[in-house]
């Protein structure tokens, strides 16, 4: 059997920044353990699947040791590929996870697209030591969300020079960790770190950012604001903060067309 794919490199207007994300656009669902088998090859951040199902589109996604719950760079990856590889005119992409509902990707002016999505729910908690020790620096604020920790630091040089252990953080029992601090030059930057999925340091991550949305909102008193993923490839983001949901834009471009054998 063969199977087209492609590699987007999203959250970037250049080819090598932002975060890459594989999309096979199927025409019924794989094995689960295949689409796994998949991922796992790729071995990138993140691979999506999506099937059409009559004007909708049905999508998962996997890293390469499991599926996840959200992920927004290849939900932008894989509407990028239907808008410009397979025909899709309308300027909304209606998709639909199971593990998160609908999701909205809307085509803008000058190449943005805007992705709607829930905003996460989350709360403060009490500093957990094993995590600043994975760290290695203790947070202001320490958060907690749907799948992940978020951690705040006063300054962007912080966030900067973190260098965390992650043997420790693979043993922590959430999807992965968000730092986060004010910006120099735009709202707020971050990081992520999810060894627990395969990701060590994931590059730009969209779902991330359902988080630090309303955080950020209600700390800066704003609801659209800029925003920086601190990695070696490094993304650029705009939030918007609309209660229950978020709208989370940005740029993607092609790095790779092609077809695998399975």
């Amino acid at each position: 059997m063969k199977q087209k794919i492609y590699q987007i490199d999203a959250f970037t207007d250049h080819v090598f920044g932002g975060n890459p994300a594989a999309v096979c656009i199927l025409d019924k669902w794989l094995e689960n353990d295949l689409m796994q088998k998949i991922a796992q090859e790729n071995n990138l951040a993140e691979t999506a699947f999506v099937v059409q199902r009559n004007a909708n589109y049905d999508l998962r996604w996997f890293t390469p040791e499991t599926e996840v719950d959200l992920c927004g760079h290849a939900t932008l990856a894989t509407a990028y590929v239907l808008y410009n590889y397979h025909g899709h005119s309308e300027n909304t992409i209606r998709f639909y996870s199971s593990r998160s509902g609908e999701l909205l990707v809307e085509k803008v002016q000058n190449g943005y697209m805007v992705m709607d999505f829930p905003a996460d729910d989350i709360v403060p908690i009490r500093g957990i030591q094993e995590i600043d020790k994975a760290i290695g620096l203790t947070p202001i604020k320490t958060l907690k969300g749907k799948t992940d920790y978020m951690l705040i630091y006063n300054s962007q040089e912080e966030i900067e020079a973190i260098v965390p252990n992650f043997h420790l953080l693979d043993q922590l029992d959430c999807r992965g960790v968000i730092v986060s601090a004010p910006g120099k030059e735009v709202d707020f930057v971050s990081r992520f770190f999810a060894p627990q999925s395969g990701i060590p340091e994931d590059p730009v991550t969209g779902s991330a950012h359902t988080s630090l949305t309303p955080y950020w909102a209600n700390i800066l008193g704003k609801t659209k604001m800029t925003a920086k993923q601190l990695s070696l490839r490094s993304g650029d983001l705009m939030c918007e903060y609309l209660g229950e949901r978020v709208k989370i834009s940005g740029k993607a471009v092609p790095y790779l067309i092609g077809e695998i054998e399975i």
